[in-house]
């Protein structure tokens, strides 16, 4: 009887821990930078999430201070954002690559970081919270990052919010409690993850910080390119 050999399947290796780790802590950075950047430039305008601009609005609401109107104007601006990001994946979710349309939200993110990065070395120094200008240059930085959460809820949904940090922060906690009760190797990589999320962060805030103390508006730049980087491993189909 003829028998058939058939060839060994060969699995392949699983990725290492950076592979796995590289596009979280990559755009919790550029969230924490960009975060840090408007607030110092913009007189206190968060351009990554609404919460902070929320507070501070009533705040200023309260005590009668200036920027209410772009504070307040930043929700609508954040949510038609989020809606034409949804709009437009909605379209593209019967593609035969789907790969692309993940590549080119970021590709969206970073050309409204260039908007964000042009406007403010053309317009600053704000002197006034509610300056035109000021809510120009903080818009494009929000839309930027709009487009980003909206990814972070329908495209690449197994990443943690890159953008808020509470409930990274909380995850980090409780991984690091499951690693004190009971160590081991899944434990110790689960707290590895959420503890370079929370770490990017805290990095990228930092550097955020210190690169526009030393290079203004310019200091967008190298997380623009960082944002370009991650369309360029979309669009390649690694690991995002």
């Amino acid at each position: 009887m003829k028998t058939t050999d058939s060839a060994p399947s060969v699995m392949a290796p699983a990725p290492g821990l950076w592979v796995q780790c590289r596009a979280p802590v990559l755009l919790t950075i550029v969230g924490g930078a960009i975060d840090t950047i408007g607030f110092i430039a913009l007189l206190g305008f968060f351009t990554a999430h609404v919460t902070g601009n929320l507070v501070l609005a009533g705040a200023a609401f309260v005590k009668g201070g200036a920027g209410l109107w772009i504070k307040l104007g930043a929700i609508p601006l954040f949510i038609a954002t989020v809606m034409l990001t949804k709009m437009w994946i909605d379209r593209c979710s019967q593609s035969p690559r789907p790969h692309r349309t993940l590549g080119w939200l970021f590709v969206a993110e970073a050309v409204l970081l260039i908007g964000f990065m042009a406007a403010g070395l053309q317009l600053e120094p704000f002197s006034s919270p509610d300056a035109v200008a000021l809510a120009l240059t903080g818009g494009l930085g929000l839309m930027a990052l709009a487009i980003r959460n909206t990814a972070s809820k329908t495209l690449i949904k197994h990443i943690s919010p890159s953008t808020m940090m509470t409930g990274n922060t909380t995850q980090f906690g409780i991984d690091l409690s499951n690693y004190v009760r009971q160590p081991g190797r899944a434990q110790g990589q689960a707290l590895l993850r959420s503890g370079s999320i929370v770490g990017g962060f805290v990095l990228g805030a930092f550097l955020g910080a210190v690169l526009y103390h030393h290079l203004g508006f310019w200091s967008v730049l190298p997380f623009m390119l960082t944002v370009l980087y991650l369309a360029s491993l979309a669009f390649r189909q690694q690991p995002i």
